[in-house]
């Protein structure tokens, strides 16, 4: 299969050295990538700024902002059987960016938002037949948020996380499709959860070959 990963923040800047962003390591997404390239997948990697090393037989795409990230993700999916959205995408980005460093001024500076595009909604109205994972990081009324955001996103299952794994390297997650519901809690490293949607994807893979006969 070929595999689209995407990992890590995304910076979102207001002037030349400042930006917003968020605590995201990647480690998730990483640890994804490279179970899936064990397993005899094509991988690219579509990463956000983390320090981190690259998996061994990933392709790695490097990028920053919420834009960036989405440009490199449409263009790997093309190709794509399947795709898996773990990046922690900046929701907002500064309307206005200066190009150099703002003086500090003993006054308030007013920085206007404006929001970023949803990338896992954009190519869930072009996946076709392709399977599309998403993360959903929740911390209040968790589970009707993440099916909500399974159906907006046309995803084929969804992953909920919690704040208490970022940065971490073991994780505690569930998962939710349509056609299984709820299966959870599942605990372990990062690696085992990897292993264990790289392995439900090629169930889903084989199972949407098996019907197209």
């Amino acid at each position: 299969m070929k595999i689209l990963v995407s990992a890590g923040p995304t910076r979102e800047y207001f002037d030349s050295v400042r930006f917003i962003s968020n605590p995201s390591s990647g480690k998730m997404g990483y640890a994804l990538a490279g179970e899936a390239a064990r397993r005899g997948h094509d991988v690219t990697l579509v990463s956000g700024p983390v320090a981190l090393e690259a998996p061994r037989g990933v392709q790695v795409i490097r990028v920053e902002t919420a834009a960036e990230m989405s440009m490199a993700c449409k263009r790997a999916f093309v190709g794509a059987d399947a795709a898996f959205m773990t990046a922690a995408v900046c929701d907002y980005r500064p309307r206005g960016r200066v190009g150099y460093k703002r003086a500090k001024k003993n006054r308030p500076l007013k920085v206007v938002l404006e929001p970023t595009e949803d990338i896992a909604a954009a190519l869930g109205r072009r996946k076709g037949q392709r399977i599309l994972i998403a993360f959903a990081m929740e911390d209040h009324d968790p589970r009707a948020h993440a099916e909500r955001k399974l159906h907006r996103k046309n995803c084929d299952l969804i992953v909920l996380n919690g704040p208490a794994n970022v940065g971490r390297d073991r994780a505690e997650v569930e998962f939710f499709s349509p056609e299984t519901g709820w299966t959870g809690p599942f605990r372990g490293t990062k690696a085992q959860v990897a292993r264990r949607l790289i392995r439900t994807v090629e169930r889903l893979e084989a199972r949407r070959v098996s019907r197209s006969r």
